[in-house]
């Protein structure tokens, strides 16, 4: 991912599971929204890598 940036078929992936995770992290009071977009990211880079 790192080399081909948005070429790469897992970028567009993550980028959601991040967006999601930021957006959770802004609505949930515990939760920042940077935490929310590194975890909705690492989330998905799991589950795209486990396939």
């Amino acid at each position: 991912m790192g080399r081909q940036g948005m070429a790469h078929p897992s970028t567009p992936t993550v980028l959601t599971g991040g967006v999601i995770g930021a957006v959770a992290g802004a609505v949930l009071p515990v939760v920042t929204w940077p935490v929310g977009l590194f975890a909705g990211a690492a989330i998905a880079l799991y589950t795209r890598v486990k396939r």
